[in-house]
């Protein structure tokens, strides 16, 4: 009787070791498990940011002021989308700047919107009270890839480019083509991801150049934009780079027209219509052909990268005629009711030659680097 119950008793024991060895088992695959799917995105965001990724909620944002646009406005082009290299000193400039619109915070040219990224870098913003804008551009990868989760599939982009289009703008690129339904749904996927996060002004680059279909596709695509927004209760406004268009009707469809000054190394800009310059009409919104046809004007320092365009003109000024060059030009802009935006951020010819932000192809105002216009900026914007 005593050895049965000494043998029940080791059983006993032996199962209890058993149960626990299993269950330390499971215990540890099951944490390891989770640190393995884990660990990987952890790793990604910080090698992409030094702080972890975190949803914010927001409240939905004040009506847009359209006078606040045009006295109050900056060109921050790819603030959301971290196109400046030095990303986290982007987000201060601007949390101490001035600037209430954020013109071209996402931008899409050549490339899909990164939503997370815009996501985060929204957060990185502390300024209240900001309108944020998106470029809606005219230049598109072909080979790009981005996936539609309402729709459970990859966008084709070389659907949507339009035909004899290839490398428009450098190798793998194509010109947009509104007659496009591919690319329709497209602009209709990412205006109403940026609506969700609180975007508020939605340009559309070189609309002329997106009109391979026809003008008869862009009322509709504009509607669309303003049906959604007013479902979610939030107020957009839709500007478009119109070029050399006159049709009232066209031009009224949109909030505002969008463009260069057109501005000589003095800092002056000329009288006719189109800038002199080029071969064809590069138009000047701010001139009356086209100002007095359309709701509101919005100009700035235009930019592509190439030494004589304005922003590349702008940066090889002294600091003195910058900053008298700036102020000329909003003074005289916003006193005919059009509004002028500062430049925080832009592209420029690495041989410029002129002052630079971190580095030579980018400009940038921040007292960090070369151009250090930024007291001179806020200064003006100030008293908008």
């Amino acid at each position: 009787m005593l050895k049965n119950k000494i043998k029940t008793f080791w059983a006993f024991i032996i199962i209890l070791l058993v149960a626990s060895f299993t269950g330390s088992l499971l215990w540890i695959k099951a944490e390891y498990t989770t640190l393995e799917t884990a660990q990987p995105v952890m790793q990604k965001r910080r090698s992409k940011k030094p702080m972890a990724f975190q949803k914010i909620e927001r409240p939905i944002p004040a009506p847009v002021s359209m006078g606040r646009l045009k006295t109050q406005g900056c060109v921050a082009d790819g603030l959301l989308s971290e196109y400046n290299p030095d990303w986290e000193q982007f987000a201060a400039l601007i949390n101490r700047s001035n600037c209430y619109y954020l013109h071209r915070a996402i931008e899409t040219w050549a490339k899909p919107p990164d939503f997370e990224t815009v996501e985060y870098q929204m957060g990185q913003i502390t300024k209240k009270d900001v309108v944020y804008g998106m470029f809606l551009a005219e230049a598109l990868r072909p080979g790009a890839e981005y996936y539609s989760n309402l729709e459970n599939r990859k966008f084709d982009f070389s659907k949507m480019c339009q035909e004899g289009s290839d490398g428009t703008w450098g190798p793998r690129t194509c010109q947009a083509d509104f007659g496009s339904g591919e690319y329709r749904e497209y602009l209709s996927y990412i205006t109403r991801r940026a609506i969700d996060l609180g975007i508020q002004s939605f340009t559309f680059g070189q609309i002329y150049r997106q009109e391979g279909g026809g003008r008869n596709y862009v009322p509709k695509i504009v509607k669309d934009i303003r049906d959604y927004a007013k479902k979610k209760k939030i107020n957009v406004v839709i500007g478009a780079q119109t070029g050399d268009i006159t049709d009232p009707d066209y031009l009224r469809l949109f909030d505002y027209i969008e463009g260069g000054v057109g501005i000589d190394g003095e800092g002056r800009i000329e009288t006719g219509p189109c800038l002199s310059t080029k071969g064809s009409c590069w138009a000047l919104l701010w001139h009356e052909n086209f100002s007095s046809k359309a709701k509101n004007v919005l100009l700035h320092l235009d930019w592509t990268g190439v030494t004589y365009d304005d922003l590349d003109i702008f940066a090889r000024m002294s600091q003195e005629k910058r900053a008298e060059t700036l102020q000329n030009l909003y003074t005289q802009f916003t006193a005919k009711n059009m509004g002028f935006l500062l430049p925080i951020f832009g592209v420029l010819d690495p041989n410029n030659g002129g002052c630079y932000g971190p580095k030579k192809r980018f400009y940038s105002p921040d007292n960090r680097y070369k151009c250090r216009d930024e007291d001179a900026i806020n200064s003006i914007l100030s008293r908008g």
